[in-house]
């Protein structure tokens, strides 16, 4: 069995190298953040994910985890090595490689023997080619250090089982030699019958945009379907469920609603477009233009409603907001649309508390001016206007009788779509939905 390197310690990272060591490898991972590293070697997970603490210490105390920040001891280590690095929004929109890059370039130097490096992170097309090249210029061991792509697919809520029980397995490859090597790393999930998908390095890095570009193309249509039938009268809920009845689009990812945000979506929608820029490809950029449009003008919607409701203006209104994450089981608060329009709403003068379950800290870090609260109740005590902008299960568990007794006026703007319209009109409050008729007391 390969032994295996994991180089990044962020949420790809970690979760990657927790998940190898759990499907029976040794893994040594590595980070140039020593506060990352000390907290990961005491089995601390930096950043909020369902299940993966406990795998962490779990693997630690099985003695199949360590961790690192020396180069030398991750080329001496191990036969092949993850690339894990983030490749954040850069300048006009293009991923910013320079992580990448500075990886590979510590990496390299060390690498006197043949290995695999396998790229993970989001990348433009053509990356994987360069970075080969580059790595190959730089080592001892030359053209014995192969390259191979597989990108990864992770939700974040849901990183764990995305990890240990992927819906397939995507490889870049240039040699046979290479696909052996992930056979044997991936071994349990390929038993178990996950399907492995070998393709060229280009194709292998454009599968992950594309993929992303689906998805958010198809969470703007339903949301530019929201739209439409706010102003023709129509519901856009059964309008989605008689949609995702039709074999060739499917219900999932067909919500309406505030939007997409987080650390990937967003960047890669505009991180592909910047490459279609490049290689003159109108019809992509024209597309995901788009699509960026009119995920963003749904935050716009839900202030301007939010603006109507309270009278015309937010000066003084106190208004409370259910969810601060981008989504929920996360405490993720990249491109959050909550967050945005948080920030929009007190920029109008609101008085804005949020509650999160786990997100308050990192939104407080950055929106410092916001109020925090620690429950629903007490966020929403003497509110002007209830928002419900990320939709956790709690949030959909209210009692909305017992909510109604603190608040100053029982109105509520579901951003998500997914709480019961019925159930809190019936308690007496006025209820807007997007991309649905009005619910009023």
């Amino acid at each position: 069995m390969p032994r295996v390197t994991v180089i990044g310690t962020g949420y790809l990272g970690l979760t990657h190298a927790v998940c190898l060591a759990d499907l029976g490898h040794d893994v040594l991972a590595i980070d140039v953040d020593e506060e990352k590293i000390a907290k990961a070697a005491n089995g601390e997970a930096p950043f909020f994910e369902p299940g993966l603490e406990p795998l962490l210490r779990k693997n630690l105390d099985a003695g199949r985890l360590r961790f690192t920040m020396s180069f030398a001891e991750v080329a001496d280590f191990g036969d092949v090595h993850f690339l894990c690095v983030g490749t954040p929004e850069g300048e006009s929109g293009r991923a910013d490689l320079s992580f990448v890059y500075a990886a590979a370039d510590a990496l390299a130097p060390h690498l006197a023997s043949g290995c695999l490096i396998v790229g993970k992170s989001t990348v433009p097309v053509g990356t994987a080619r360069q970075v080969m090249n580059r790595v190959q210029a730089m080592a001892p061991a030359g053209r014995e250090v192969e390259l191979a792509w597989n990108p990864e697919f992770l939700r974040e809520g849901f990183a764990v089982q995305d990890s240990l029980t992927p819906d397939r397995i995507v490889l870049g490859v240039t040699s046979g030699r290479a696909e052996a090597l992930i056979r044997e790393v991936y071994a349990r999930p390929l038993a178990a019958g996950i399907p492995l998908l070998v393709m060229d390095l280009e194709t292998a890095e454009l599968v992950k945009v594309a993929a992303n570009a689906f998805l958010a193309t198809k969470i703007s249509f339903i949301n530019a379907m929201a739209e439409v039938c706010e102003q023709a009268g129509a519901d856009v809920i059964p309008l989605a469920e008689a949609l995702g009845h039709d074999a060739r689009i499917g219900r999932r990812f067909l919500s309406p609603g505030l939007g997409f945000g987080g650390g990937c979506l967003p960047k890669d929608v505009r991180a592909f477009r910047a490459t279609a820029t490049s290689l003159g490809v109108d019809s992509v950029v024209s597309l995901l233009t788009t699509v960026d449009t009119i995920n963003q003008g749904r935050r716009d919607r839900v202030v301007a409603l939010a603006r109507e409701t309270a009278g015309g203006s937010l000066s003084g209104k106190r208004v409370a907001v259910l969810g601060v994450a981008f989504k929920p089981n996360s405490d993720d608060i990249r491109d959050s649309a909550s967050l945005a329009v948080c920030t929009r709403l007190a920029a109008e003068g609101a008085i804005v508390s949020v509650h999160d379950p786990v997100a308050m800290p990192n939104a407080a870090r950055i929106q410092p001016g916001l109020r925090y609260a620690p429950s629903v109740s007490e966020v929403a005590e003497g509110a002007d206007l209830v928002l419900h902008l990320t939709e956790w299960s709690d949030y959909q568990a209210i009692d909305p009788a017992a909510l109604a007794r603190v608040v100053a006026r029982r109105v509520i703007i579901d951003a998500r779509c997914c709480l019961d319209a019925e159930l809190w009109g019936d308690a007496g409050w006025s209820v807007r939905v997007l991309g649905r008729p009005e619910r009023s007391r």
